[in-house]
């Protein structure tokens, strides 16, 4: 038989596990947040200068200014 004992700490490293699995998930749900939005910005950058325009990339006004 088990004891009460053995079984709270299955229960705490069961626990502890699923946190960290949770936490990882939640990583790679933000990394491919990231990437998505990043591929989306090049990828309207390059629909822009494949169409013939010269004037796609945004220009940085604060640079200017200085």
């Amino acid at each position: 038989m088990r004891r009460p004992e053995d079984e709270d700490e299955n229960d705490d490293d069961r626990r502890t596990r699923s946190l960290a699995g949770l936490a990882f998930l939640l990583l790679l749900l933000v990394i491919g947040l990231a990437m998505t939005q990043k591929l989306k910005a090049v990828s309207n950058l390059e629909d822009c200068l494949m169409s013939g325009r010269s004037n796609c990339a945004p220009i940085d006004t604060d640079a200017l200014a200085r």
